[in-house]
């Protein structure tokens, strides 16, 4: 039967999602049941495309990707695939009428991360673009289910929802990003240049995404608005620590919040009324 591998297909999705991101799992909890699910499809999709580009070290990443789009496009097309993860994630675009564009623009810059080493402004935006801000995207359309003027409101709103993200990810990930796997994503930023004046500048930018973000989160309708609201705070606790801490320190270790302070917060968000939280 058709429905029981699409039950599978899911299955595994959500089983992507918590086993990569604590604190995405967390935040998925609080939604409304009926969006838990397209949201894992969402996020296990946009884990497997990154895993490729980021950790499939000594495999032909350019090949596995050219795959992995090629096969994406086909399950649209068909509505349906083998892969799990793909079979999951193509049901929820049709369902939620995610455009092709974001998903073409988001593997984009998947793509980017074969070659590119050093991003110009120009570039890092597009970069960041693709990588976050069509995911806020592909997710608003969710959350909003279909009301075409509420996503059309909250659209740039979640594309700074994503940004702030991704960069706090580019903060906390400088050393690994940098050294390991050769990338430096800020613009006009040396690893070896990384002092306190650029880590100013780019945690300027950051807390400016995370100022137009909070207010489409308040926007957003009650079914999604707590447990978007639990990933930004987790987002902003980690920014905070960084923001703490020396250049120095920061390219020495990754910064990270413990799981036990993750599922405080979690507690926290269901303890208090809504009316408090935003």
């Amino acid at each position: 039967m058709k429905a029981l591998f699409d039950e599978i297909s899911t299955t595994c999705s959500k089983l992507v999602t918590r086993t990569y991101s604590t604190s995405f799992s967390l935040g998925i909890r609080l939604l409304d049941k009926r969006l838990q699910t397209p949201i894992y499809n969402i996020y296990a999709f946009v884990r497997f495309a990154d895993e490729i580009v980021d950790s499939f070290h000594g495999y032909p990443k350019a090949a596995l990707l050219k795959d992995f789009r090629s096969q994406t496009y086909a399950a649209l097309e068909m509505g349906v695939s083998l892969n799990p993860v793909l079979n999951s994630f193509q049901h929820t675009v049709r369902k939620y009428g995610i455009d092709q564009v974001l998903i073409d623009t988001f593997l984009d810059s998947m793509e980017m991360d074969l070659n590119q080493q050093t991003y110009s402004r120009r570039l890092y935006e597009q970069y960041i673009l693709g990588s976050a801000e069509v995911v806020g995207l592909m997710c608003l359309r969710v959350f909003c289910e279909n009301d075409n003027e509420l996503y059309e409101r909250l659209k740039i709103p979640a594309m700074k929802l994503g940004a702030a993200f991704q960069k706090v990810n580019f903060l906390r990930d400088i050393k690994a990003d940098s050294l390991d796997l050769g990338r430096m994503y800020f613009p006009g930023l040396q690893i070896n240049s990384f002092d306190q004046k650029h880590k100013r500048l780019i945690e300027e930018e950051i807390e400016a995404d995370f100022e137009q973000a909070l207010a489409g989160i308040r926007g957003l309708p009650k079914t999604a608005r707590k447990g978007v609201y639990l990933a930004y705070t987790y987002y902003w606790v980690l920014f905070n620590k960084i923001r703490r801490l020396e250049p120095a320190h920061v390219m020495s270790a990754r910064v990270r919040v413990s799981d036990r302070y993750k599922f405080g917060l979690l507690l926290r968000a269901l303890i208090l009324p809504q009316v408090k939280l935003l």
